[in-house]
């Protein structure tokens, strides 16, 4: 996870909560997570409790709640590139297909971010949708360059070998 020091004080007490909150989140305990999460912020705010929080949000198909929290989250650190990713992301479960790139393309241009294979298999996907192939392509290609072993951007690179053939 993000937090690998050994803080103390609040710092401390944000990571507890932030580390039961993301348990009740895995056993799919949403309403808990969400207390959980919202304790940690209230006690030290962090980009990754804020972005966190807006994952279970969306996990309630509360999109605009999930995307405000990403904003929150770019304000506490703008380097952090998940909430970028994830505000595309909620954008596309909107449907909101062309809004959504920026988001994916300023997620690619963070600083702090652990997957940009991510970014580059949600535009390769946004873009076959709107029928641009060769850039959904070409996205696919990144995000195998990036993870080889992605098993979604393999699926992907394939059926769209497919149609293009």
């Amino acid at each position: 996870m993000f937090y690998d020091e050994s803080p103390n004080g609040p710092r401390r007490e944000a990571i507890e909560l932030f580390r039961r909150a993301y348990e009740a989140q895995v056993a799919e305990e949403y309403e808990a997570a969400i207390e959980l999460y919202k304790r940690s912020l209230a006690v030290y705010p962090t980009a990754e409790a804020h972005t966190f929080l807006g994952w279970v949000y969306s996990f309630q198909e509360r999109y605009d709640d999930a995307i405000e929290e990403c904003l929150e989250a770019i304000r506490v650190d703008p380097t952090f590139g998940n909430p970028y990713n994830d505000i595309g992301s909620y954008l596309v479960a909107k449907g909101n297909l062309y809004d959504c790139v920026k988001w994916f393309k300023r997620a690619l241009a963070a600083t702090r971010y652990e997957s940009y294979a991510f970014p580059h298999m949600n535009l390769g996907r946004v873009f076959e949708q709107r029928g641009y192939l060769l850039k959904a392509a070409r996205h696919y290609a990144l995000a195998l360059k990036q993870n080889p072993h992605y098993t979604q951007a393999i699926m992907a690179m394939r059926r769209l070998q497919g149609k293009l053939n």
